[in-house]
């Protein structure tokens, strides 16, 4: 069965496919031996500093100060929509940036303070832990590998594997995705953390024994209600016209599902990173660290304006090698490692612009729904 969801057998195959762990001579020992001493010798943290700290606080501004707007109620229908088109943005923000960084312990050297902010994405109405089973665990393991890392497997309508299931209408995907995309992190809220729960748990990916593992449920569902109810009954409740609200609602999550599922995109499906099948595979050639480099793509590294917004997610290959390092750090350590994958004859993917990553995607998805399983 090649469908991610439909089995409870992930553990399984994840303990079937396994790294060779051949690599060019020590090459993650070097790698990690240039950065690591690029922090000391600047005697700088590898966590979040000020920069990180005002970025955090105009995130949250980008969601809550249009929500309190809408909550006063003295604006025109149309600047309503803007202000939920600007929380949708405010939305990509804090989960490109905030509870990104937070979920990998990289927002701060104190937990306490990554688990707080990671519980951004729970105010957003997802839920955080399944997102780091999902993310941390599956999808940084087993980068691009069909079957294991959910980011690839079978969408409704989209086909973003060479090994998933092929239907007539993928020859179109390239051009109807992007609408798609718009709906990704309402389906998210509304049908994908919900089957998550039962997936994980059933394949034994949540250790019951854990406080966190047992909370999960309960957490998940309230913080979803309260979320309906501060976002859609609230403004309801004083005064605001219903068919505003939900439209607005459904507005914020097109605008926060297109730009937080284009950026994730551009990192993986695209042209030169390659793709792998978990139900065909039991070996993947290479370290981990030089499967992360074989099967990740940055984009718009000069790009400021891209780096600031995408929570440094253009620089996707250092982050998928350093995931406890925060952003804010990634322009700088870009360099060596670049300059040390090439010594090693490593590939490093990139594109110059953010357009150009888009039109490759576009050229994948593409490729991918005219082509029969590999």
């Amino acid at each position: 069965m090649h469908k991610f969801i439909a089995k409870a057998e992930i553990k399984s195959i994840m303990k079937k496919v396994k790294f060779s762990n051949k690599e060019p001579k020590d090459f993650s020992k070097i790698i990690h031996k240039r950065v690591n001493q690029y922090f000391k010798d600047r005697g700088i943290s590898k966590a979040g500093n000020l920069h990180m700290y005002v970025k955090t606080a105009v995130m949250l501004m980008l969601y809550f100060v249009p929500y309190v707007m809408l909550l006063l109620n003295i604006l025109p229908i149309w600047a309503m929509f803007v202000m939920y088109a600007i929380m949708g943005f405010g939305i990509s923000g804090i989960g490109l940036s905030i509870m990104h960084d937070s979920n990998h312990e990289a927002f701060s050297n104190k937990k306490w303070v990554n688990k707080l902010f990671g519980f951004s994405m729970n105010i957003m109405g997802f839920s955080a832990y399944n997102w780091k089973i999902q993310h941390n665990v599956l999808h940084h393991t087993f980068t691009n590998v069909y079957g294991l890392d959910e980011d690839i497997h079978d969408k409704p309508f989209i086909r973003l594997s060479p090994h998933g299931k092929l239907k007539s209408y993928h020859r179109y995907q390239h051009i109807y995705a992007p609408i798609l995309y718009c709906f990704s992190t309402i389906s998210w809220f509304f049908i994908k953390d919900i089957k998550q729960l039962k997936v994980y748990k059933n394949s034994n990916l949540t250790p019951k024994e854990t406080r966190e593992s047992m909370l999960n449920i309960p957490v998940t569902i309230i913080t979803k209600i309260v979320l309906l109810f501060y976002i859609i009954a609230l403004p309801i409740m004083i005064g605001l016209p219903w068919w505003v609200v939900i439209t607005g609602f459904v507005l914020m999550h097109m605008v926060g599902g297109l730009v937080i599922t284009t950026i994730f995109q551009l990192a993986h499906v695209v042209e030169g990173p390659e793709h792998h099948d978990a139900h065909k595979t039991d070996m993947i050639e290479g370290s981990r660290a030089v499967h992360q480099l074989k099967t990740t793509a940055n984009f718009a590294m000069k790009s400021p304006l891209v780096t600031w917004f995408a929570g440094g997610l253009n620089f996707q290959i250092e982050h998928h090698l350093f995931p406890t390092i925060c952003h804010v750090h990634y322009t700088k350590i870009s360099k060596i490692v670049k300059e040390t994958a090439q010594e090693f004859g490593l590939p490093y993917y990139h594109q110059p612009k953010m357009w150009k990553a888009v039109v490759s995607h576009l050229r994948m998805l593409k490729q991918f729904g005219n082509m029969k399983m590999a």
